[in-house]
């Protein structure tokens, strides 16, 4: 059964000042999404090191895709994208590409996101995954995508990339489909 963590990414949040709102959002959405799928959720501060430690954690609990909500935006604290450097072997640009078209369409400021999609880790082929860079141990391939942190990107967000997960996470694993035109 595939796996998804829903990574909140917000100093205020994790210091208890700030309810995270985005974050359960994101676990209704993804149990109505994504059935079949088991979802759990954490909260870290922003910072690239708080970030990679939470998706390497996720990762290592066998998530097959961790969702950051929070820290893609131009603020001081926002480094969200910064944090996967040295995670993302394999950049999967389209997903980050629709999310911002789509966002843009309904809210001209998401032009201003730099949140990023990959593959963390080893996919099944060995191809394409910055083996041998030392930055992140050989093992199971996790997908991460970066959402802003608002409700309103979690709603739009969700609903776009949930299509494709599945057939992504197969393909990771060396099956799926490849003829599906």
């Amino acid at each position: 059964m595939p796996h998804i963590h829903i990574l909140t990414v917000s100093d205020r949040a994790h210091a208890g000042h700030a309810p995270d709102t985005a974050g359960p959002r994101a676990l209704e959405l993804a149990a109505e999404h994504l059935p079949g799928w088991t979802a759990d959720g954490a909260i870290v501060p922003d910072g690239v090191e708080a970030v990679r430690s939470g998706v390497l954690a996720a990762r290592d609990r066998d998530a097959d895709v961790v969702l950051t909500l929070g820290g893609t935006g131009t603020s001081p604290r926002d480094l969200t994208p910064e944090a996967m450097d040295g995670l993302i072997g394999m950049e999967l640009p389209g997903i980050a590409e629709l999310l911002r078209r789509e966002g843009t369409a309904q809210t001209p400021t998401a032009a201003l996101g730099r949140g990023r999609a990959g593959v963390v880790g080893r996919p099944a082929s060995g191809a394409g995954n910055g083996a041998g860079t030392g930055a992140v141990p050989a093992g199971r391939a996790t997908v991460v995508v970066n959402l802003p942190g608002s409700v309103r990107a979690t709603d739009q967000g969700i609903p776009l990339i949930a299509p494709i997960l599945g057939h992504l996470v197969e393909q990771l694993a060396g099956g799926g489909d490849h003829a599906r035109h």
